[in-house]
């Protein structure tokens, strides 16, 4: 399985979108969600989300409808 990136996000619109496209049936992980947390920036570190590479069209197709 190859991960790539579909964005960078908020904490929470991250959060929503991987949702979404796990109810779509696919695969979403969320990456640095919990970075810097220790010091008070984690609200300033945007989320990655990432998605499998044969997924990354249809992934898009998803978050643009959203």
């Amino acid at each position: 399985m190859m991960l790539v990136e579909l964005g960078r996000y908020d904490r929470n619109l991250a959060s929503i979108l991987a949702a979404r496209l796990e109810s779509e049936g696919i695969v979403a992980l969320t990456f640095d969600a919990g970075a810097s947390i220790a010091d008070g920036s984690w609200l300033l570190i945007p989320v990655r989300l990432m998605v499998e590479e044969d997924d990354l069209d249809r992934a898009r197709m998803v978050v643009d409808s959203a």
